[in-house]
């Protein structure tokens, strides 16, 4: 172990080369999911424009073939928020993050207080195991089972005991759907497990996003007593002292760039994990800025990074058919800073389109 300190601007270039988002990488779609431990997915889109603006040459098809070819998931996992990760992950991430998904519903029990919850899993399950099934239709037959009980807060517990995946069209990019569901393992046609471990999951989450604190960990994962983890794998790891005096802690071949290495613009999409996986986000986002990201609705705005750090949010509009990014920085731009803007959001007007549905 060591106490060197490592700055501000060091945690930055080390987080941006990790994320691909110093240089585009040419990397297959799934193995740029993996690489990432998944991308957090609650809408449909946000995981294409998070490959394209990580990815050399990603056409949205080559992501979407993965989906409808039940090689990718979109499953709640880490922080129990919906998540697009590999077949694989899925089957290993899910049983360890089911404790983060179990505190989800019971601590929030209001709707189904004193109902036997094995009986209603089981119940779930051979509901949508019989065929994929939208919320509200499965509160609806679960309402019939269970007269008097609310029918959303059935099918919301159901969707915290099991292994649920939306299925397409859903998270299809040029189509629309419901968030229609049914089981990981039939979906996969292969039961869950053997849980990852936890150290194997950490050493991942470093190797994606450190530099990195035992809480920024928990943070992404939202996992507890990760100070054990961190204990053991001890040996394994270097550590450093940030400019706020915490331990970091890392891979020891894991890349740190020179702090001045130059950071292409780029866009990142609503929910992007660069933005939500650590406690302290100084790093990638102001302090100031951190609370105007987060909406009531638990939206999270799509971003612009200038320099490597978030200076401003960016939305898609379209008028008579044409698409057009709006960008609100948080401050005055330079010229240099709006014509790099200016070709880059170019490129993604023409990506985003493309979208239809």
């Amino acid at each position: 172990m060591t106490t060197e300190v490592i700055g501000r601007r060091a945690l930055n270039r080390a987080l941006l080369e990790r994320q691909m988002l110093l240089r585009r990488r040419e990397l297959p779609a799934l193995d740029a999911v993996e690489h990432l431990v998944g991308m957090q997915a609650q809408a449909p889109d946000p995981p294409y424009v998070g490959l394209w603006t990580r990815l050399e040459g990603f056409r949205p098809e080559e992501l979407a073939s993965q989906i409808e070819e039940r090689r990718a998931v979109r499953i709640a996992l880490m922080r129990n928020t919906v998540h697009l990760v590999s077949a694989r992950d899925c089957l290993g991430l899910r049983p360890l993050t089911q404790p983060v998904i179990d505190r989800g519903l019971y601590g929030r029990r209001t709707g189904i207080d004193g109902i036997d919850l094995e009986a209603l899993a089981t119940a779930g399950r051979a509901l949508l195991e019989e065929q994929p099934r939208t919320a509200k239709e499965l509160g609806g037959l679960l309402g019939e089972r269970w007269p008097g009980r609310d029918p959303a807060s059935l099918a919301r517990a159901v969707r915290h005991l099991l292994p649920l995946v939306q299925i397409p069209p859903r998270g299809v990019w040029g189509k629309s759907g419901q968030a229609t569901h049914t089981t990981a393992e039939v979906w996969l046609g292969r039961p869950l497990g053997p849980a990852y471990s936890p150290d194997e999951v950490v050493l991942r989450y470093l190797g994606v996003f450190g530099p990195a604190s035992i809480k920024d960990a928990q943070t992404w994962s939202g996992l507890t007593r990760l100070d054990r983890v961190f204990g053991r794998l001890g040996p394994r790891l270097v550590s450093f002292r940030d400019g706020r005096g915490r331990e970091v802690f890392d891979l020891p071949d894991a890349p740190r760039p020179d702090p001045e290495v130059a950071a292409p613009p780029r866009f990142l999409p609503e929910f992007d994990n660069l933005i939500l996986s650590h406690d302290d986000r100084s790093h990638v986002i102001a302090d100031e800025h951190r609370r105007t990201l987060a909406s009531r609705n638990g939206m999270v705005s799509a971003t612009v990074l200038l320099d490597g750090f978030v200076s401003g949010t960016w939305r898609t509009e379209r008028s008579r058919g044409k698409a057009m990014i709006v960008v609100e920085p948080f401050g005055p731009l330079s010229r240099a800073d709006r014509d790099a803007l200016t070709e880059e959001g170019e490129r993604l007007v023409r990506f985003v389109a493309g979208r239809r549905g």
